[in-house]
């Protein structure tokens, strides 16, 4: 089997797709396009099976993890008609375990991502009541060496004053005020073109699950730590 890799003609076909963002160019090329899309789903087909040694994760393929090259354009300013990268998302399996890991190979702007993009209202708020009552065990993770070495602090959008029902007072108000709960790790070209890249991505996905697995715990139980499964 062929070994997993990003090819430099992934990256360079992506480079000529965003001088030539238009539908004629892209039809012109896309025999090359289907070609370099092979490269991709056969590198995330090994992630994805790399990942399962160390996680349980819903998506039956890469492929299936693949998010599409085209653009739904029709609420957007932007009308060009196709994104300028791939990328690929794996959803971890069952409501035991919450998390999303996401990567994303463009030139220049490659990286590993995950968290919690777009909470729930309900699972926003569990989070919160979390941080208030006892904010110490996540501080613990998001200021560990692993982490900070891997994706130096927690991001995501955040309130510019305090959640309702909460005070701006509270100790652990810097954490209550996110929105979202998400981590990146950014890659160079020279890094995504490396031979132990995957390895590399697999790893910082790794590096992760003490915050998925903290998110998990919270998420899954009440106040009292009574399971809600």
């Amino acid at each position: 089997m062929k070994k997993a890799v990003i090819q430099a003609s992934n990256l360079e076909f992506l480079k000529l797709l965003k001088k030539n963002n238009n539908r004629d160019w892209f039809n012109a090329h896309k025999d090359r396009y289907l070609t370099e899309l092979d490269h991709i789903v056969h590198f995330a087909d090994a992630l994805l099976l790399e990942m399962n040694k160390h996680d349980v994760i819903e998506n039956p393929s890469g492929k299936k993890s693949l998010f599409r090259i085209y653009r739904d354009v029709r609420f957007s300013k932007d009308k060009q008609p196709y994104n300028n990268w791939f990328s690929g998302a794996f959803k971890r399996a069952t409501k035991a375990r919450r998390g999303s890991y996401y990567f994303h190979i463009e030139p220049g702007n490659s990286f590993a991502g995950g968290g919690f993009w777009g909470p729930e209202p309900a699972d926003l708020k569990r989070v919160r009541d979390e941080f208030a009552a006892d904010p110490a065990p996540f501080r613990k993770i998001v200021k560990s060496k692993g982490f900070k070495d891997n994706f130096g602090s927690l991001e995501g959008e955040q309130l510019k004053t305090s959640p309702k029902g909460f005070n701006a007072d509270d100790p652990a108000i810097d954490l209550i005020r996110y929105k979202q709960y998400l981590v990146m790790k950014k890659f160079t070209d020279k890094e995504v073109m490396s031979p132990d890249f995957l390895k590399k991505l697999n790893d910082t996905f790794k590096q992760m699950r003490p915050f998925f697995n903290y998110m998990s715990e919270v998420l899954t139980t009440d106040v009292n730590g009574e399971s809600v499964l």
